[in-house]
């Protein structure tokens, strides 16, 4: 893959990789799918922005290792799905610029899996122990998901900044480009007038 061929807010979230996180091109008409195995019980979670093209918008679709889809979303610009596994297996997470007819889209995504889930079954001594277990594995979850949360939101404000210092870029060339189309229209209609009074004089 080239980089070169990839804007600078693709080159700047490529250096800014996040845990486990990953940016791809989707070509116009086409789908690209990931796959991922988990346990039946497992946590797990997708979290995706589309970071350049047409109007920032995907299909988004998770299937089960069944086939089954888990959730379905049409034209979305970003978002975050928590589910937990229903069966062990391989679960697929498609995006889909099935409805651009010639934008590539640029989208970049996170997924996590969280911990296998513990068999609970044991003595009675024990409880206590797998209690405290099980609690601090659900604390290491939720700050594992805070920290997710945090780079997501910051790869989204990246992403917004480098779009508005764009759009300023442009703003600002049409503003200089408008300026000097003003001052070529004044200085021809000056040279007009002043060829007009010349020609009268000689009549």
């Amino acid at each position: 893959m080239n980089l070169s061929n990839f804007p600078p807010v693709v080159l700047l979230l490529a250096l800014l990789r996040l845990s486990e996180g990953y940016f791809i091109n989707i070509d116009a008409h086409a789908e690209e799918c990931f796959f991922e195995k988990a346990t039946s019980g497992t946590k797990m979670s997708l979290m995706f922005e589309v970071a350049e093209g047409g109007f920032l918008d995907i299909d988004v679709k998770i299937f089960g290792p069944d086939g089954k889809i888990i959730h379905s979303g049409d034209r979305e610009s970003n978002g975050k799905y928590i589910f937990a596994a229903h069966m062990d297996g391989n679960y697929k997470y498609c995006f889909s610029n099935a409805m651009s007819t010639m934008t590539p889209k640029i989208v970049v995504f996170s997924i996590d899996v969280g911990e296998k889930p513990k068999d609970t079954t044991g003595e009675e001594g024990d409880a206590n122990q797998n209690k405290l277990v099980d609690m601090i594995n659900e604390l290491s979850t939720a700050l594992t998901g805070v920290k997710h949360e945090q780079e997501y939101m910051e790869v989204r404000e990246r992403i917004h900044r480098s779009i508005n210092d764009n759009t300023n870029s442009r703003v600002v060339l049409w503003s200089f480009f408008e300026a000097l189309v003003l001052v070529a229209m004044s200085l021809g209609q000056v040279y007009y007038l002043k060829r007009f009074f010349e020609v009268r004089r000689v009549v």
